[in-house]
């Protein structure tokens, strides 16, 4: 090869691709293995990012071997530190945990019975047939699930669902027989 040629090799594209496909296959498990040990959220991704900013300068890099290797890894701790500040700027993310959640949606059920007067709901409870007001009174008052109100009835979770459906239905029925008789 005469020196013209060798002047000319690094213009050309294939030669160009070649260095960085060198030069990437030799670093790219260190860099990634700094920035994951520096805590970088997205390590993958940063390492991507320091080697994109490589190649465009890749050809005016000096120093050799070990020039190169400074510049890859300053580039790379200046991703590092990047990374760190959009972090601190970046409110935490926090995995949702319901049982710490203490919000709660009152069924309507509950709100009514809250609404109504204690005396108005034990007569009105009183106006249930006695395994209707049984199932009302465990499942609301005492927040009892279906199946620990079936458990503790004796009955099938099935049957507790209909008592409690019919019991509701009838409440509705005494409280619309009510608005309608007031005065």
């Amino acid at each position: 090869m005469t020196d013209a040629q060798t002047d000319e090799a690094p213009d050309r594209p294939e030669s160009g691709t070649a260095a960085f496909s060198l030069v990437y296959k030799a670093y790219a498990s260190q860099v990634l293995g700094y920035l994951t040990a520096r805590g970088v959220e997205d390590p993958e991704a940063a390492m991507q990012e320091v080697f994109l900013s490589v190649l465009p300068r890749l050809g005016t890099v000096r120093g050799g071997e070990s020039g190169l290797r400074t510049f890859i890894f300053s580039v790379a701790h200046a991703r590092m530190v990047d990374d760190h500040r959009r972090q601190s700027r970046t409110p935490a993310k926090l995995p949702f945990e319901p049982e710490l959640d203490r919000r709660e949606d009152m069924s309507a059920e509950k709100e009514a019975l809250q609404r109504i007067a204690p005396r108005e709901v034990l007569r009105m409870l009183d106006g249930l047939p006695r395994d209707q007001r049984d199932v009302l009174s465990l499942r609301l008052v005492g927040g009892l699930t279906v199946e620990q109100t079936a458990e503790t009835m004796e009955k099938s979770a099935g049957s507790v669902k209909q008592l409690q459906r019919r019991a509701l239905l009838k409440l509705r029925e005494l409280a619309a027989v009510k608005e309608y008789l007031a005065p």
